[in-house]
């Protein structure tokens, strides 16, 4: 079986109306590039049609496999399982909605070559130079990202202030170390990848990337509260040394 240089992974929960768009830009990208690549689609437990229209698109793209999981288990796990499952020897996992366009890979690639394990995107000038969002959020909204943030700098990742920008890329090395431990399954869950990471001292780039926030696309309070509340669940497995580092 010939060798992969790119597996992009994307989790899939009830985004049959959106998601054959974002796959049209991606394996179009994908098909103009020297590297050879595969595109795995998570379904998680998905009410709609996401599993049929992301099926009948694999007619006309070959290498695009869908995951079709039944059980709903929250984006963390289902992150891991296309991370576990690709064979890509980089591991990008990227939003359904689109918000960070693939093409920034490339931006990417330069680090892997220096011998960086993995690279994350951030829509955060304070991370890097140049980053920023499309439609800047309401005030309110702003402060409670930042205060967000702090807290999760204090408690498991400092130093980065865009821990959850969806559209990270790994090693494969360090994707399967990372995502064989990893025991959050829904909201922090790319905190505690992040976390893990500093744990096991791989390098970590940043490259600053321009986000296009989809409307349709709201996490509610309630799960900002839920991030807070797995990060703090991060810091206890860290300090009681429940993961096999």
């Amino acid at each position: 079986m010939a060798d992969i240089y790119l597996s992009v992974i994307i989790p899939a929960y009830n985004e049959g109306e959106r998601i054959i768009k974002t796959l049209k830009i991606i394996s179009s990208y994908l098909q103009k590039q020297p590297y050879s690549w595969e595109i795995l689609v998570v379904n998680d437990g998905s009410k709609d049609n996401t599993a049929e229209v992301v099926r009948d698109f694999t007619l006309e793209v070959p290498n695009l496999q869908l995951i079709d999981r039944k059980e709903n288990r929250g984006k963390g796990y289902t992150v891991s399982q296309g991370m576990l499952t690709a064979r890509g020897k980089v591991r990008l996992f990227t939003d359904a909605d689109n918000s960070t366009d693939i093409s920034y890979f490339e931006k990417m690639r330069p680090f892997f070559d220096k011998g960086y394990d993995i690279v994350i995107s951030t829509r955060d000038s304070k991370d890097a130079e140049g980053a920023g969002q499309d439609v800047s959020q309401a005030w309110h909204k702003r402060l409670l990202g930042n205060l967000g943030n702090l807290y999760i700098q204090l408690m498991a990742v400092p130093g980065i202030w865009d821990t959850q920008n969806g559209f990270k890329a790994f090693r494969d090395y360090a994707a399967e170390k990372i995502f064989k431990m990893t025991k959050i399954n829904r909201w922090a869950f790319d905190v505690e990848a992040l976390a893990l990471a500093r744990k096991l001292d791989y390098k970590i780039a940043i490259i600053p990337i321009h986000w296009i926030n989809d409307p349709k696309s709201r996490v509610g309070l309630m799960g900002y509260f839920r991030t807070l509340w797995e990060v703090l669940k991060i810091r206890w497995n860290l300090s009681r040394n429940k993961y096999d580092l």
